[in-house]
C-alpha cells in the first residue's frame, strides 16, 4: 500500500475522532436544547461566526466522511471544480488547519503511525475488533512522507498519535523514533504535537518533551469511575494522569537539556463528553486541577458523537453548545481568577447552556451592586462581561492617564463596552446603554 493511500485510509477514520489543536471556542450554530419548567422545548440560539470544531460527524477540518469520499473521486475522475476538490483531498489525507497556542492557524497533518489498536474503548473509531481497514506506517515511512509533504508546502506541522499495537511502551517507542527522525535526520523544526501512550514510561516522557513542541495524553473522562464507562481497560490514575504528573514535574525540576529549541513543550488533554454519566462539575474540577496544579496549557472537550459498529453507537450525541460551555468555563478557572465555586452550576452539577458562565456570574453578583471601574483591581475588572485580560491591562494604562468617564472611552480602548455597560459604574455613574434585546 502506498503511504498517501494509507494517510487517505487512517484519514477516513480520522475525521471520527475529537478535533484537537482545532478552534475550540467557536460558537456552535442553530438551536440550544434547553430544558423548560414543563419539561422540554427549543429555544433558538444565535449562529456564531465560525464553523464549530465539535459538530457531530465532522472533522477537525469541518468535512464529513462523504464529503471527503465525493473530493477524492473528483480529484482522482477528473470531475467537479478541481480548486474545492484538491482542497478536500488534502482533508482526506488528515490535513487540517490548526490552532496553535498562539492562536495562529496553520495546516496540519493529523495521523497515526497505526490505526490497529488492541484497546477496546467504546467510543473509538479505532477501538479492537471494530470492522474496518487498518494501516501502518514504520517510523522511516512516516517521517519520509511527513517531510516530502511538508517541503511541497501543503503541511507546515504534525500532530502524530498512534493506536496501541503491542503494548504503550513499544508503541511509544516507534513514535519516538519517527520523531527523532524528523528532528535529526531531517532537521526538522518545525511544529510537532507528540502523543503519549497509555502505559507509557517515565524516560519516555522525557524524551517526548525532548523533541516535541506540544505532549499530551487523552484523559478522556474525570475520573476513574467514569472512564471505566468508556473504556474499561484504561487505568485512569498509573496509566493516564501520571504521565501528565511527570511531565510537570520534570519541567519543575529539570532543565531542557536535549530539548529542541532550548524549552519544555506545552502540555493537554482532552476529555470525551457526555459518554459517560459525568456532570459538568465532575469535569471542571479535574480541569481544575489539571491546569492551576499541573499546569497544562490547556483541556480539550469533545461532545460525544456515537460511531458506527462501536458499543456507544446508539448512545445519543451530546448537545454541542455543552462542549461550549465547557471552553467558556474552563477558561475562566484558568485566565479569568474565577474558583469552582463562583461558575453557576445547576443543582445537578451541570452549566446553564443558554447563557455563557460569565455573563450568569455577572448577573447574580454585579447586577445591584456596579463595579467602579476607575478604581477596580485586574482581578475585579475580569470579572466583568466584555473585559478580558488584554481589556484590563488597557483599562488600568489608560487610568494612569485620566479617569473613564463614557462608555467611548471604553470603546476606544476595544472593551466590548454593551456587554459591560449594566455591569459597571463610570466616574460614580451607570453609563447609559440601550438593553439587548431577547
Amino acid at each position: 500500500m502506498e503511504a498517501l493511500e494509507k494517510l487517505e485510509l487512517i484519514g477516513s477514520q480520522m475525521s471520527l475522532e475529537p478535533a484537537e489543536d482545532a478552534d475550540a471556542v467557536a460558537r456552535p450554530p442553530g438551536l440550544v436544547h434547553l430544558p423548560s419548567l414543563s419539561g422540554g422545548g427549543l429555544r433558538e440560539a444565535l449562529p456564531g461566526s465560525l464553523a464549530d470544531p465539535g459538530l457531530h460527524g465532522r472533522g477537525a477540518c469541518g468535512h464529513s466522511p462523504a464529503e471527503m469520499r465525493a473530493a477524492m473521486q473528483a480529484v482522482t475522475r477528473g470531475g467537479g471544480d478541481p480548486a474545492p476538490s484538491l482542497e478536500r483531498k488534502k482533508h482526506s489525507l488528515g490535513i487540517s488547519h490548526a490552532t496553535l497556542p498562539d492562536g495562529r492557524k496553520m495546516p496540519m497533518l493529523k495521523t497515526l503511525l497505526t490505526s490497529a489498536c488492541e484497546r477496546d474503548c467504546y467510543y473509538c473509531p479505532f477501538r479492537a475488533r471494530r470492522n474496518f481497514r487498518r494501516a501502518t506506517f514504520k517510523p522511516e515511512e512516516m517521517a519520509q512522507v511527513y517531510m516530502q509533504m511538508h517541503r511541497a508546502g501543503a503541511v507546515e506541522g504534525l500532530f502524530l498519535s498512534s493506536g496501541v499495537a503491542g503494548g504503550g511502551v513499544r508503541t511509544q517507542d516507534r513514535l519516538l523514533d519517527t520523531a527523532d527522525i524528523l528532528r535529526r535526520r531531517y532537521e526538522y523544526r518545525g511544529y510537532l504535537h507528540l502523543k503519549l501512550m497509555p502505559g507509557v514510561e517515565r524516560e519516555q516522557v522525557r524524551r517526548a518533551m525532548q523533541l516535541a513542541d506540544r505532549v499530551s495524553i487523552n484523559l478522556e473522562a474525570p475520573s476513574t469511575e467514569r472512564l471505566a464507562k468508556l473504556a474499561p481497560h484504561k487505568v485512569f490514575v498509573e496509566e493516564l494522569l501520571e504521565p501528565l504528573k511527570w511531565a510537570h514535574q520534570i519541567r519543575q525540576t529539570e532543565a531542557p537539556q536535549g530539548a529542541v529549541f532550548g524549552r519544555w513543550p506545552s502540555l493537554v488533554t482532552q476529555f470525551v463528553v457526555g459518554a459517560a454519566g459525568e456532570n459538568d462539575l465532575e469535569i471542571l474540577t479535574t480541569t481544575a486541577y489539571l491546569t492551576k496544579q499541573l499546569r497544562l496549557a490547556r483541556v480539550y472537550f469533545s461532545a460525544f458523537s456515537p460511531v458506527p459498529d462501536t458499543p456507544l453507537e446508539n448512545l445519543a450525541p451530546e448537545n454541542p453548545w455543552r462542549e461550549h460551555r465547557l471552553y467558556q468555563a474552563s477558561f475562566l478557572l484558568r485566565d479569568y481568577g474565577f474558583e469552582l465555586e463562583d461558575l453557576p452550576f445547576t443543582p445537578q452539577g451541570r452549566l446553564p447552556l443558554e447563557m455563557d458562565p460569565k455573563l450568569a456570574w455577572a448577573q447574580q453578583n454585579l447586577q445591584d451592586a456596579p463595579l467602579e471601574l476607575n478604581r477596580a483591581d485586574r482581578g475585579e475588572l475580569l470579572r466583568v462581561p466584555g473585559i478580558g485580560p488584554k481589556g484590563a491591562d488597557a483599562i488600568l494604562a489608560a487610568r494612569r492617564k485620566g479617569r473613564l468617564r463614557d462608555l467611548r472611552d471604553l470603546k476606544a480602548l476595544g472593551i466590548l463596552a454593551a456587554r459591560a455597560a449594566p455591569f459597571i459604574l463610570l466616574d460614580g455613574r451607570r453609563p447609559a446603554y440601550q438593553p439587548a434585546l431577547l
